[in-house]
């Protein structure tokens, strides 16, 4: 098998000597190793930068600057590595209702997959920030399903829209709604302006920084750092200065961050809000 040059290097980045078989076993793989490895991350749209979607950009940044990335970025890189290995997969949104009520009609702002294998149809996502699947999701059934981290599970209300909750804290919390409705490219350069420029986005002006690890979540928000443990309570801190965060940002969360002079101004402001 052929990859491209970047392809070869994302594998590599997760682990594989070689291309691996796109069966089932390789799609769990690939994704726990990826929301292990890579970061979520929002930086670009903390300081209220672009953020660039086409796959060339998404792939310098992630691959060849040492950077994160949101759902826009991070599922279309999985995406077309899923492509070029040989799975049959594409992409489709979601509406986030996390932190609200489920059936709220939000916008559509998030990205994640569909894979089908065998017949079978699954749901993968990379890009979920701190209550990313850490496993793919089987998407024709409403029982609970184990991940790597957490239990998942989707309901279906037989009008094509589905909800993925997750069990946190001993109670079921819906994550996001999605249906199966084929994307253009516009439709994720629409979301991906919103998400990054809209005053209302939480992602404008705000960090939100996020990797898995076996058996816990790491989660930076504004200045918050935690860890989220599976078999315990979770661990929190308040950051008290730009270097405790920007730290916690290259050693914590593996991220080659491009300091500057506005970035320390920031993060002093996220500091001080606490």
């Amino acid at each position: 098998m052929s990859l491209l040059t970047h392809s070869r290097l994302y594998l590599q980045r997760l682990g594989y000597d070689s291309p691996p078989a796109p069966t089932l076993h390789t799609l769990r793989e690939l994704q726990l190793r990826h929301v292990c490895t890579f970061a979520f991350e929002n930086l670009s749209s903390l300081m209220r930068l672009p953020v660039p979607i086409d796959l060339a950009s998404v792939e310098q940044k992630v691959l060849l600057e040492g950077r994160g990335g949101y759902c826009y970025e991070l599922n279309q890189m999985f995406l077309v590595l899923l492509q070029e290995l040989g799975f049959d997969a594409r992409g489709i949104t979601g509406r986030v209702v996390m932190g609200g009520p489920p059936d709220a009609r939000t916008a559509r702002t998030h990205r994640l997959s569909l894979v089908t294998l065998d017949g079978v149809r699954y749901i993968t996502d990379v890009g979920f920030g701190g209550m990313v699947p850490s496993s793919p999701l089987r998407l024709d059934t409403e029982a609970v399903q184990a991940t790597a981290h957490e239990p998942y599970r989707l309901t279906f209300d037989g009008q094509g829209s589905y909800t993925l909750w997750a069990h946190v804290a001993e109670e079921w919390r819906g994550l996001y709604v999605f249906d199966l409705q084929v994307q253009a490219a516009i439709d994720y350069e629409i979301g991906n302006w919103y998400v990054s420029t809209h005053p209302d986005s939480v992602f404008v002006g705000q960090l939100k920084v996020a990797r898995l690890v076996a058996g816990k979540r790491h989660t930076l928000n504004n200045a918050h750092y935690a860890i989220h443990y599976l078999d315990r309570a979770s661990e929190k801190r308040a950051l008290a200065s730009a270097e405790e965060v920007l730290q916690v940002l290259t050693e914590t969360f593996g991220l080659r961050v491009p300091v500057t002079p506005a970035l320390r101004t920031v993060l002093d402001g996220l500091v001080m809000a606490n």
